[in-house]
């Protein structure tokens, strides 16, 4: 097979693994929306690991698209739909431009420093750059909300905070904290089968080559 031929063939099954890994990340999140834990203060995440693995098999700028399509859907079914009236749908109402921005922006950069790590982290065991770059995905995403939370302090003053309760306690033990653990616990859990899927998948691509 010509070089020509053979990257034609690489780029269709690029374009093909990431339709199919978007596709899991749609289905997920909307999956996380309808079926809400109790123990949660916002629906809960499940596309970290379809993002930390087409971050690390297909690389960085994957993994960017994969977390703005989360954070897009994030925008238009819990924002823009109403789908979480009581904080999403709050914080689109007052600050609509502000809050696409925060779930577009820290769904890509989740994405984007997974695939980074992964690529860049070159010390250490395979198995240690899967874990790194698993666990980027909820740090990264839950740390850009926090930080981009301050931008609509107003919003949260009004709404959200009660007597005494300050913003950073809010944020990171009433509101982000316990979706922060439970999706770094999926994330880590599953760490050894990202391992095992990357093995099996960089096998099958260098035959398909």
């Amino acid at each position: 097979m010509s070089l020509k031929g053979n990257h034609r063939k690489q780029s269709i099954l690029y374009l093909v693994e990431l339709a199919l890994l978007t596709a899991i990340v749609l289905v997920l999140q909307l999956t996380g929306i309808a079926v809400r834990l109790p123990f949660l203060a916002t629906p809960v995440s499940l596309v970290g690991i379809p993002i930390a693995l087409g971050a690390m098999l297909l690389g960085p700028k994957a993994g960017a698209w994969l977390g703005f399509v989360f954070g897009a859907e994030v925008t238009i079914v819990l924002g823009m739909m109403g789908q979480d009236p009581f904080f999403t749908g709050i914080l689109f109402q007052d600050h609509p431009i502000l809050t696409t921005l925060l779930c577009v922006g820290k769904g890509t950069l989740a994405g984007l420093v997974s695939g980074l790590i992964f690529k860049y982290v070159k010390k250490g065991p395979a198995f240690l750059r899967v874990i790194l770059a698993s666990a980027a995905v909820p740090v990264v995403n839950t740390g850009v909300f926090i930080l981009g939370s301050y931008t609509m302090m107003d919003t949260f003053k009004s709404n959200f905070l009660g007597e005494g309760v300050g913003m950073f306690y809010f944020l990171v033990i009433g509101c982000a904290g316990v979706n922060f653990l439970f999706e770094f616990a999926i994330n880590t859990v599953f760490s050894p089968v990202l391992h095992r899927l990357l093995d099996i998948l960089g096998k099958r691509l260098k035959r398909a080559a």
